[in-house]
């Protein structure tokens, strides 16, 4: 039998209910053992719902850190904290996996990186939209070859009306930026890591407020308050590799488009291409003529039967405490988040000065 882990959650908010918490207790080798959040009330329910016996509940991750005896820290805060709590939960002697993104800025980012190569402890970052079916099979047949050498992708985060107006999601000071860094950070990793190519060249970016002073808006979760929203509604970036292949990056909370699409992407290879924008197809040419498949990603097959199939965050929790017990890489290292967080800031940058950002 593996060991049980203890672990401890710095964060009770919706992530961590809605995600982390509900997927960590389903499995047998763990075992949630503390709670951490600023709202002490927060961290109460999510112990008395999902934790131990025993689990303990504090208001300071650094009391966490000192009294508890941990394996594994979750960090599930606002994008500013990310750095200072991993950091300390690294060099306290727990693995950790940080929510997305990374952290605030670049630099924070890479302080994180080093944290993990000092210690000796794995870190990655919560891009669990690698762990969706359509994502695994595409990445399968990248690897592959399927599509040759891949030169061009778009990595999609639309939303028409879908602005977060809970927490701290409009506090640029809080978070760094609005839908870019929010969602569109989910998009970029996914596709950088279809083409395995995390070698940016140059970055050119642009951010809008063309919808976010709108009073009384249509949206998902209610209107916003227009005096809160900080952060851009929209946010575009082209990227070029070092190997000269582009990518486009689309992001918004709200736009008028009715192309809707969100932690998707598209990509133009050599030798066939692929998208997600119906379902997962791929597209090429054969024999002389043009061809388009649809993937079948559903789980039955077998009459008055569905099969089981397991949503991303459940297979995200189980591979990372695999890697954890098995002491393997995991699936979203932090050096591959790390180049995320160095182009999202790239595009901001850009889109502040009007010129071109030149990496590395």
């Amino acid at each position: 039998m593996s060991k049980v882990y203890q672990v401890g959650i710095v964060g009770c908010g919706g992530i961590a209910n809605g995600k982390h918490l509900p997927s960590l207790i389903k499995l047998n080798n763990v075992e949630l053992t503390a709670f951490c959040d600023i709202v002490v009330e927060r961290a109460e329910e999510a112990a008395a719902k999902y934790g131990s016996e025993t689990a303990r509940v504090y208001s300071d991750y650094r009391e966490m850190l000192e009294k508890e005896a941990l394996d594994i820290v979750h960090v599930l805060t606002p994008n500013d904290s990310h750095a200072e709590i991993a950091i300390a939960a690294l060099e306290a002697g727990n693995h950790v996996m940080c929510e997305k993104p990374m952290a605030k800025t670049a630099e924070d980012a890479r302080r994180m990186v080093e944290a993990a190569k000092r210690t000796g402890k794995k870190l990655t970052i919560g891009y669990n939209n690698r762990f969706r079916a359509d994502s695994m099979y595409l990445k399968k047949l990248c690897e592959d070859g399927d599509l040759g050498h891949i030169y061009l992708a778009k990595a999609h985060a639309i939303r028409r009306r879908a602005v977060p107006t809970w927490g701290v999601f409009l506090d640029e000071e809080k978070q760094g930026g609005g839908p870019l860094i929010d969602i569109g950070t989910h998009a970029l990793d996914l596709t950088l890591w279809m083409m395995d190519n995390y070698k940016p060249k140059v970055v050119l970016g642009t951010k809008y407020h063309e919808l976010s002073q709108k009073e009384n808006a249509a949206n998902a979760w209610g209107p916003w308050d227009p005096k809160k929203f900080t952060v851009e509604d929209s946010a575009f970036g082209m990227i070029v590799m070092e190997n000269g292949a582009t990518v486009m990056l689309e992001s918004s909370w709200a736009i008028n488009s009715l192309e809707v699409d969100e932690a998707k992407c598209s990509l133009s290879g050599s030798a066939a291409g692929a998208d997600m924008k119906n379902g997962l197809r791929i597209n090429g040419e054969e024999h002389g003529r043009l061809y388009t498949k649809e993937i079948d990603l559903g789980s039955g097959g077998v009459a008055f039967y569905d099969g089981k199939a397991e949503n991303a965050a459940d297979v995200e929790m189980r591979s990372w405490i695999e890697a954890v017990d098995q002491d393997l890489e995991p699936v979203v290292t932090p050096e591959q988040a790390c180049v995320v967080s160095e182009i999202l800031e790239a595009i901001y940058e850009s889109a502040r000065t009007g010129k071109a950002v030149y990496m590395n």
